[in-house]
């Protein structure tokens, strides 16, 4: 899967340049113009990046950039703020609210690439490895014992999230919320019981309880390695 990178910047020129100089660096680049639509697109899929402007139509950019990090699942989602408010307070502000970088508007087309590609290579780096499994994050690759495992995507989010956290026991709501969102009006609780069990069978179609157990009543949970 592509890297991707959420844009949310009202200025429709800006927003422009950052969309064509960014996809020009094998990024998938969505843009949004207000807060409304970019929430609504972050609950149905997370983006691996968000480059938010300060100064929205509709909320203020500390506002949603409090709203990304109030939720733990968002914790290694990089977020950049790219604002004409360039004082000292107001950048030391953003970083104490979460942001990962800050850059002043007007800014260089060659240093917002290198600043995002920095971001990139630490994300790329990341590689998970669980009893004789290894998790490539960037790329949605699960490999058993040098063998790839096909997982779909929903499939590969849920055992990356119970990975990340495979120290304790995760219902079936943070699973959903954790890469869906908070709406769950429609959200039907044994989606996630399909999911887990497609994923055992996948990883060892002769023992099925061999990475993930079921805590009756609490949710599910890797075994101890």
């Amino acid at each position: 899967m592509s890297y991707i990178i959420y844009s949310l910047e009202d200025d429709k020129e800006i927003s422009r340049v950052i969309n064509l100089i960014l996809t020009k660096n094998d990024n998938e680049v969505i843009s949004f113009y207000d807060a409304a639509s970019f929430f609504k697109a972050f609950n149905a899929l997370k983006p691996n990046m968000v480059i938010l402007d300060l100064m929205l139509p509709d909320m203020k950019g500390e506002d949603v950039l409090r709203k990304i990090r109030e939720d733990k699942a968002n914790k290694d989602i990089e977020v950049i703020i790219l604002s004409a408010k360039n004082s000292v307070v107001s950048k030391v502000d953003m970083l104490d609210l979460g942001a990962d970088d800050y850059i002043a508007k007007p800014f260089e087309v060659l240093e917002l690439i290198s600043r995002v590609n920095a971001k990139k290579r630490r994300h790329a780096e990341e590689i998970l490895s669980y009893q004789d499994l290894t998790i490539y994050p960037l790329k949605y690759e699960v490999y058993r014992l040098g063998e790839k495992i096909d997982l779909t995507t929903n499939e590969f989010k849920i055992l990356y999230y119970m990975i990340k956290n495979k120290e304790r026991i995760i219902n079936r709501d943070e699973l959903f919320k954790a890469y869906w969102g908070e709406n769950m009006a429609n959200f039907e609780s044994r989606v996630i019981d399909v999911h887990i069990k497609g994923i055992r069978t996948k990883l060892d179609p002769s023992n099925k309880d061999r990475y993930i157990v079921t805590i009756y009543g609490e949710g599910y949970k890797l075994k101890n390695e």
